[in-house]
Formats: C-alpha cells, structure tokens, sequence
C-alpha cells in the first residue's frame, strides 16, 4: 500500500482523484484491511495545514485527539478527553471519529457548538451541515463554529461489552434576538438528538428545563432525561466562560 501525504488542497484533491483512500489514525479500517486486504493508495490529511488547525472556533479533521486542548471550547475538549484509551487518543482524528466511527463520540458536542462542516472532495472544498456529511460520508477537512458563551460535557459510565454509554452534550449562545439559545444534544445508543431553546435574561433555570421539556429531548428515557436536567442546570449556573 502507498501511503500519499499531501500538503496542499490540490494535492489531496489529485490523489482523491486518483483513487487514493482517505485515512486518519487508520484506528477504525486497519483490522478490516488486515482481514479484507490493503487498497493500492490511501491518503492521510496529517501534512495538510488546513486540516490540522486547532482554535477557538475551528478544529481540523486530521487533529489527533490528544492534541485538543483549551483553545478549543470545553465541550468538544471534555469529549476528546473520553474516547477509547490514550493509546486511541494519540492515533485517533477528529475527522475519523465523527465520519469513521459508530460511536461519534464528538458528534454532540459538535452539534451543540452548531458546527459547520468543511469537506474537501475531489472537484471543491465547500462548506455544509453535519447531517449531510454523516449521510453521505464526506472527507471531513475540518469544523467550525461560533465562540459559545459557554459549553459542557458528559458522558455516563458504561459496562464492558454493554450498549455505548449515555453522552449528553449542551452550549449557551448569544441569540440574534439579545437573548440565550440552548443547545443540547444526547447520544442514546447510537443515535444522536438535538434540540434547542431561546430564552431571555429574565428566565430562571426551571423555566428553562420546563421549555426544553418540552422537546424531543424532554421525552427520552428517565435516565437520559436525569443527565440533560443535571449538565444543564450547571450550564446555566456558570452563564460566561468557556
């Protein structure tokens, strides 16, 4: 197999172009590959700058996960932080593990950031939401979003060989009207939900859990629901700050 580096957008897109097969910390095909045999090219973002930046308001697909620190906002930091082992961490990519993997273990803490996503492909680099990259399996060039007022991560514990654990995810942002948005997102499963609620300054907590009730995320499971109530009432306890 030969591994190709590119170092610019238009390389990467050449050798999309010529078959290549994109790759990350190859954490998630490496075990089918040994099984099902190699591909004759495969490309790693890890020499393109574009995807590797890390910042207040962008995160490069190619970032290992070991590598994302405070310049990044807490949620998508504390999320890094819980993925596999740090064996994983220190191979594993952003772009692999929101694209590549079931779990998403990143996905909320995107979703609640309202990241947009920017996708390289063979013809253009353009930008798009996180639902159409995961439908159709985009090559994830990197995220970005807005500076939250502030965010929050959790994800419950697990039992060995059991279902994924529970994530709850949530961030506070400054709405267009002068108010709060509140965006939250729970990994059930495997499957991810968001929803959302504005509010102004007079607003107390209760008020605010009593409109998020009544979303979709209010009607999840009494556990579920138990997690959003807990990481949302210290979300709101902290309102500036990342």
């Amino acid at each position: 197999m030969l591994l190709r580096l590119p170092t610019s957008v238009s390389e990467a897109q050449e050798c999309m172009a010529e078959g290549a097969v994109p790759i990350g910390g190859a954490t998630l095909v490496w075990a089918t590959w040994q099984r099902d045999g190699f591909p004759e090219q495969a490309m790693s973002l890890r020499d393109l700058p574009e995807a590797n930046t890390i910042g207040r308001e962008t995160l490069g697909g190619a970032v290992i996960l070991n590598r994302i620190d405070d310049r990044v906002p807490e949620a998508l930091r504390r999320a890094a932080a819980t993925v596999g082992t740090g064996a994983v961490r220190r191979t594993a990519t952003v772009g692999g593990n929101i694209v590549g993997s079931t779990l998403r273990c990143l996905l909320p803490a995107a979703l609640v950031l309202e990241a947009r996503a920017m996708v390289l492909d063979p013809d253009s680099v353009y930008e798009t939401d996180l639902t159409e990259v995961l439908a159709k399996g985009h090559l994830l060039l990197g995220l970005r979003w807005r500076d939250p007022i502030t965010s929050a991560y959790r994800k419950l514990p697990g039992e060995a060989g059991g279902p994924p654990p529970l994530v709850v995810a949530a961030a506070l942002h400054t709405a267009g009207t002068g108010g709060t948005r509140l965006r939250v997102a729970v990994r059930d499963g495997y499957d991810v939900l968001t929803e959302g609620t504005e509010y102004d300054a007079g607003s107390d907590s209760e008020q605010v859990l009593d409109d998020l009730r009544r979303t979709a995320v209010g009607a999840l499971h009494a556990t579920a629901w138990e997690a959003v109530h807990e990481l949302v009432t210290d979300l709101l306890s902290r309102p500036t700050g990342r």
